[in-house]
């Protein structure tokens, strides 16, 4: 398995947990939607993270990754729901 690959499914893997975890905050959402939510959160978490300049102290990047995308999903989901 090439870096690529592995780092596309470790990608898609925090934004299916990321999906997740703000489906648990939010609510709803099947495997797909929580999957493009944690994508989509995940960049718009990221960016969000480092416009602010907020840095959560945490060690592991994993986790940081996770936290990063899960507050960016939550974020998408309710923005998609006010614009619904």
């Amino acid at each position: 398995m090439s870096m690529e690959t592995q780092a596309l499914l470790v990608f898609l893997l925090i934004g299916l947990v990321a999906g997740f975890l703000a489906s648990l905050v939010v609510g709803g959402g099947g495997l797909i939607r929580c999957l493009l939510s944690g994508i989509i959160g995940a960049f718009v978490g990221g960016y969000l993270f480092s416009a602010l300049g907020i840095s959560l102290g945490i060690e592991n990047a994993l986790v940081v990754q996770i936290i990063h995308a899960t507050v960016g999903a939550i974020i998408v989901v309710l923005i998609a729901r006010a614009v619904a």
